[in-house]
C-alpha cells in the first residue's frame, strides 16, 4: 500500500510540479465553487432546466469555437507566460458577478454574458495548461502527472461544491464569486515561483507552421491519435454532462436543494479522486485501459439512472466518477505520449475541444431531456455512449493492433 501511494504521487518529487500542483488545488476549487454558484443562480432566476444547459453550453462554447486556436498559441508562445496572462484575466468575470449579486442587480443575460467571457479565457488557458505539464515532468512521469492533475480537478470538485453549498445556503451566491477571484492570486504566485532552468520547453514551430489546421491534418493522418479523440468526442458529447444533469437530478428527481446538489457533486468528485490515484499508481495508458474504463462508465451510468433514492445514488456516482476520470486520463496520457513535442499544444487543444467543447451540444440536449422527461434519461444516454465507446475500442483493439 505504501509503495502504491508513493507511485501515485511520484510527480510531486519534481519541485516545479509540486508548486504548480498546490496552486492548482486552490484555483480549481474556486473555479468549481463558481461553477456551482453560476448554475444555482441561473436556476434560481429562471427555474428552467434548459437555461441550466445553456449556461453550461456558454461556458464551453468558446472552446468549441477557438479552442484549436488556443492550442496554436500554446505552441507559439512560452506556456508559463501565457498561463500567467490568462489567470490574471480570469479574475475579472467573478469580480463582476460578485459586485452584481451583492448589489441585487444580477439578471439572467448578465450571467450568460459573463459565463461566455470566462469560457473564452478558459479556451486559451486550457490547452497551455494541458501541454505545460509535460514540460515540467517529462515523458517518464507524464501518465502519473496527468492522473495527479485529475486528482487536483476532482479534489477541487469535492471541496469547491461542498464549500459552495454551505455558502449558498447560509450567505447566498455572492461570496462564491468573491472567493474564486481571490483564488487566482494563489495560482499566479505558484506560476511566478517556478524555476525556469528546470523546465523543458518544447521546440516552437517555425514561421509558417503552428496553425490549427496542421494539427487536424496530423491527427487525421495518425490513427493512434484520431481514434482516442473520436471516442472522447462521443462520450464527451453524450455522457459527460454532469454539470447539467446533477443539479436537475437533485432538484427534480430527488426534490432536494443546494445541499443535495453539493452532496451529489462531491460524491462523484470523491470517486474521481480515488480513480485518479489508482490510475496514477498503475501508470498505464493505451486502448486497453480506454476500453475497460469506457465499459465501466457505461455500466455505472446505467446503474445511476435506476437508483431509487439519494442515498443509493451517492455510492454509484462515486464509482461513476472513478470510471469517468480513468477514461479521460487514459486518453489524455495516450495522446501526450504519442504526439510530437512541437504539436503537443495543438493536439491537446483538440482533446480539450472534444472533451469540453462538446458541452455546448450535449449540455442543452441533456437539459432538455432532463426537463422534458427525467434526468434519469440523460444518465441512460450517458450509459449508451460509454457502452458504444467500449464496444468500438474492444473491436479496434482486436482487429487493428497498430491503432491499439
Amino acid at each position: 500500500m505504501a509503495a502504491a501511494l508513493r507511485r501515485s504521487f511520484d510527480s510531486l518529487s519534481v519541485p516545479n510540479y509540486r508548486r504548480y500542483f498546490g496552486g492548482q488545488i486552490v484555483s480549481l476549487s474556486g473555479n468549481w465553487m463558481q461553477t456551482v454558484a453560476e448554475i444555482w443562480l441561473i436556476l434560481s432566476l429562471t427555474g428552467s432546466g434548459l437555461a441550466v444547459g445553456a449556461t453550461t453550453a456558454l461556458q464551453f462554447l468558446p472552446i468549441l469555437l477557438i479552442g484549436a486556436w488556443g492550442g496554436a498559441l500554446a505552441d507559439r508562445f512560452p506556456k508559463r507566460r501565457l498561463l500567467m496572462l490568462t489567470q490574471t484575466a480570469m479574475m475579472v468575470p467573478p469580480l463582476v458577478l460578485f459586485a452584481l449579486t451583492l448589489a441585487g442587480a444580477v439578471m439572467p443575460w448578465m450571467v450568460f454574458a459573463l459565463v461566455f467571457v470566462r469560457g473564452t479565457m478558459i479556451a486559451i488557458d486550457n490547452p497551455a495548461r494541458q501541454a505545460f505539464v509535460f514540460e515540467m515532468v517529462g515523458p517518464d512521469r507524464i501518465v502519473n502527472a496527468v492522473s495527479l492533475n485529475s486528482v487536483v480537478v476532482h479534489s477541487a470538485r469535492v471541496a469547491g461544491p461542498a464549500l459552495a453549498g454551505i455558502l449558498i445556503a447560509t450567505a447566498g451566491v455572492a461570496p462564491c464569486f468573491g472567493l474564486n477571484a481571490l483564488s487566482f492570486l494563489v495560482m499566479l504566485r505558484a506560476l511566478g515561483g517556478l524555476r525556469g532552468d528546470q523546465l523543458s520547453p518544447s521546440r516552437r514551430p517555425d514561421r509558417g507552421e503552428g496553425g490549427a489546421i496542421d494539427a487536424v491534418r496530423h491527427v487525421r493522418a495518425t490513427p493512434a491519435l484520431a481514434f482516442p479523440l473520436l471516442l472522447m468526442a462521443l462520450v464527451g458529447t453524450l455522457g459527460l454532462n454532469f454539470h447539467v444533469v446533477l443539479p436537475l437530478l437533485a432538484s427534480l428527481t430527488f426534490e432536494g436543494g443546494p445541499t443535495s446538489y453539493a452532496i451529489l457533486v462531491s460524491a462523484m468528485g470523491a470517486g474521481s479522486v480515488i480513480g485518479a490515484l489508482v490510475t496514477g499508481a498503475r501508470g498505464q495508458s493505451g486502448i486497453g485501459v480506454i476500453a475497460v474504463s469506457a465499459l465501466a462508465f457505461g455500466i455505472l451510468a446505467l446503474a445511476a439512472a435506476i437508483m431509487p433514492s439519494l442515498a443509493t445514488e451517492i455510492p454509484v456516482l462515486a464509482l461513476l466518477g472513478a470510471a469517468a476520470v480513468t477514461f479521460a486520463a487514459a486518453i489524455n496520457s495516450t495522446l501526450q505520449l504519442l504526439v510530437t513535442p512541437e504539436m503537443r499544444g495543438r493536439v491537446m487543444a483538440l482533446y480539450t475541444v472534444v472533451f469540453l467543447g462538446s458541452t455546448p451540444i450535449g449540455g442543452p440536449l441533456a437539459g432538455w431531456i432532463s426537463e422534458t422527461y427525467d434526468p434519469r434519461y440523460s444518465l441512460a444516454l450517458a450509459a449508451f455512449a460509454g457502452l458504444l465507446a467500449a464496444a468500438t475500442a474492444f473491436w479496434v483493439r482486436a482487429r487493428r493492433p497498430t491503432v491499439a
